[in-house]
């Protein structure tokens, strides 16, 4: 099991990874070598994550979130294919993270007498501003 955060646990089976080629540095090995990982985690059919933090992480991945719910992170910043590795999963449980984290919820409040005051002065001096620069009427 990996900890995800101190009451959120993934298992290591949830996640795939393969390995395929990788643009960028790599040297005299980068046509050779697959240093280049991409992890599958199945967002959709996970047991371990709770409604509200599926729902956000869907949210979170965006583009990355295949349309069978499957969240796909591909990491080839580094030469060596365990730092990938490495860099792919941690990308994967800050996201997951970020999706724990439920947002506060917005409390309506209402505008404050001076600031309403200081919204009409404004619009009144704008005005005025704009008067001024106007043609003077019946001088055509």
């Amino acid at each position: 099991m990996i900890a995800v955060t101190d009451n959120l646990a993934i298992d290591e089976s949830e996640i795939e990874e393969s390995f395929l080629r990788a643009a960028g540095p790599g040297g005299q090995n980068v046509n050779k070598v697959a240093t280049a990982v991409q992890l599958r985690f199945d967002v959709e059919n996970s047991p371990n994550l709770p409604e509200a933090v599926r729902q956000r992480l869907k949210r979170l991945a965006g583009r990355r979130l295949t349309k069978d719910g499957v969240l796909v992170i591909t990491a080839q910043r580094f030469r060596t294919q365990e730092r990938n590795r490495e860099d792919a999963l941690a990308r994967l449980l800050s996201l997951i993270r970020q999706a724990t984290d439920a947002p506060k919820p917005r409390r309506p409040t209402r505008p404050t007498l001076a600031s309403k005051r200081r919204r009409l002065e404004s619009k009144a001096k704008r005005s005025a501003t704009k008067r001024l620069r106007q043609r003077p009427t019946g001088q055509e």
